[in-house]
Formats: structure tokens, C-alpha cells, sequence
């Protein structure tokens, strides 16, 4: 049931004109008011659709409203807490890469969606955990500087062997999925044998290796929703449990790590989002050079998706 605060923002958002996205992990509350959740690839591709609102308030990180307002460049793309940002993704500056090109001017640049504009402009292609192997396996070049996560980069290079996968940063990484360790696995394999144990490919190689499934969690809502088993250990972050919970009442969903929450995405409260809808602040731009060339990149991976 929802709150008065909830219904509150239900109101706003039909005398504003607003749409309201959600990433997966967005808390309970936000996720119940928002208008579609999803991963980073199904949050583009949706951003790229949006026809009818004037108002897009983005429950996530910097990264994805930027890529939210360079798909829309006529509409206001706001972000509820402006200090949102994934570290990740300021681990790769657009200078960084440059230099990554400069010595491997043979490679194709493939990017992760988390990636600030600036990188993305540099980049032939993006990608998502979704469909990195798909973006990989669709390029010409068997060279293929990929960035910024390593794991994904690892990930990449298991599912493509006949390409060389570059990491660029050779230690980029997500804080949240670099928390998952065996011992904590072991331990819930013992005590859930009958479980499948699902991991995202942001996770640590050898976590990877013992999981069941790599999976984006778009991949993880999938197969929780079709899987014949009923007890599923979900190794990303806590909050896409809250969702699969939700979405699987007969069905047993544990959290690989309870402690694995990432505190970027949760600045996000719905107070916030309420003066984000009264106010239309805090708006996200990008300089429209910057966006040209990122779009581009953007483009070729939604073609491919």
C-alpha cells in the first residue's frame, strides 16, 4: 500500500507531465512509484522512447541521466540528488582514454554504459552487462580496449576468445560488487544446496567461476521469474532483491551479501524526488559536442541490441 508521500508524487507526476525511471537499485519506495525499472540497457532504451512527458526525473546514478539526456535532447532530465555519481565510472576520464587509443590505435573502443559523456565520445560502441559479449563479438577488430570495469573486461574475454579484451583501466571496478567473496558463498551453498546462485559479471573472477549464473539483473529478474527452482542467492546489490521479492511472492530470494548496498544509488529518497518534480531541479546537461559523438556510440549498441 502506498504512502501519502507516494501518492503525493503519483499526483505531481500527472500535473507535471513527468515520467519517473528507477534503476534496480533504487530503494523499495522509489521503485513502487516509479514508472518503469530496470538495468542500465533496459533504462536507454526506454530513455530513447520516451515521447510523451515533458519531465524525466532519473532515480540512478550521473551516468545514466546523462545518457537519459543525450537520447532526449528537448526534453529536462533531472536527477533528484546531483551527488548521485558511480564511482566507476569517474574511474575512465575521456584524457585517460585518449592515451589507452594513442597506444593501441588498432583496437576498437568499446564501453561500458557506465561511463561519463565525455568518455562516451570516445568510445566506437557501448555496451552493458546485458550485451557485452553480443557488442564484442559484433565488431571487425580482434583487438578491443574495454572499459571501465575489469571483472566485465574478464567476463568479456572468457564468452569471446578469439579477440584480445584490453582492460582500460587495467583496476577499474564496482565497490559494491567487489564485496562478494567465496567464503560467503560457500557458506550459503551449504546451507541452500538446492539453490541457484546468481552473480553479476561486475563480480570478481573467481566469484564468477563458482557462481551458477553470470547474469546482468535484467538477466537475474528473467530467470528468477522462469526458473522451475524456488531458491535463488542473488550475488549484486541488495536492493534487486527488494524487486525479485516483490515480483516472486512463492519464491525464496536471498541476498548473497546483506552489507552489499551501494550508497550512491540510495542518496535518491522520495522527498527528493518530490522537489525534484516541484522544482525540476537538478537538471542534467550535456555540451551538445560532447553528445553528438556519444550518441553515436549509444546508437550502434541499440542497433545491436
Amino acid at each position: 500500500m502506498l504512502n501519502e508521500l507516494q501518492k503525493e508524487i503519483i499526483a505531481l507526476k500527472k500535473d507535471k507531465n513527468a515520467i519517473i525511471l528507477a534503476h534496480n537499485y533504487q530503494t523499495g519506495d522509489i521503485q513502487e512509484i516509479a514508472d518503469f525499472i530496470g538495468d542500465s540497457l533496459e533504462l536507454c532504451i526506454k530513455a530513447s522512447q520516451i515521447v510523451d512527458s515533458d519531465l524525466v526525473v532519473f532515480c540512478g546514478v550521473d551516468f545514466m541521466a546523462e545518457t537519459a539526456a543525450i537520447l532526449n535532447p528537448n526534453k529536462r532530465i533531472v536527477l533528484p540528488d546531483k551527488e548521485a555519481e558511480c564511482p566507476m565510472a569517474h574511474m575512465l576520464t575521456a584524457d585517460e582514454l585518449r592515451i589507452y587509443k594513442e597506444r593501441y590505435p588498432d583496437a576498437a573502443v568499446v564501453l561500458y554504459v557506465n561511463t561519463l559523456a565525455g568518455a562516451k565520445a570516445e568510445a566506437d560502441i557501448l555496451c552493458t552487462s546485458a550485451n557485452a559479449v553480443k557488442v564484442v563479438e559484433s565488431l571487425d577488430e580482434n583487438r578491443i580496449l574495454f572499459g571501465p570495469d575489469m571483472n566485465l573486461a574478464w567476463y568479456v574475454s572468457h564468452q569471446v576468445k578469439d579477440k584480445e579484451i584490453i582492460p582500460a583501466p587495467e583496476s577499474g571496478h564496482c565497490y559494491v560488487h567487489k564485496m562478494f567473496n567465496l567464503g560467503d558463498l560457500y557458506f550459503l551453498r551449504e546451507k541452500h544446496p538446492d539453490a541457484d546462485i546468481l552473480v553479476h559479471p561486475e563480480c570478481d573472477p573467481e566469484v564468477q567461476e563458482y557462481a551458477d549464473y553470470v547474469q546482468s539483473t535484467g538477466g537475474m529478474i528473467k530467470h528468477v521469474a522462469e526458473s522451475p527452482k524456488n531458491t535463488f542467492i542473488i550475488g549484486t546489490e541488495v536492493d534487486l532483491v527488494t524487486r525479485l521479492r516483490r515480483e516472486n511472492p512463492g519464491k525464496t530470494i536471498i541476498p548473497a551479501l546483506n552489507e552489499a548496498i551501494c550508497e550512491n544509488m540510495k542518496l535518491h529518497t522520495l522527498e527528493k524526488v518530490k522537489n525534484s518534480l516541484i522544482n525540476q531541479e537538478f537538471v542534467v546537461k550535456v555540451p551538445t559536442d560532447v553528445a553528438e559523438k556519444a550518441k553515436n556510440a549509444i546508437d550502434k549498441m541499440l542497433e545491436i541490441s
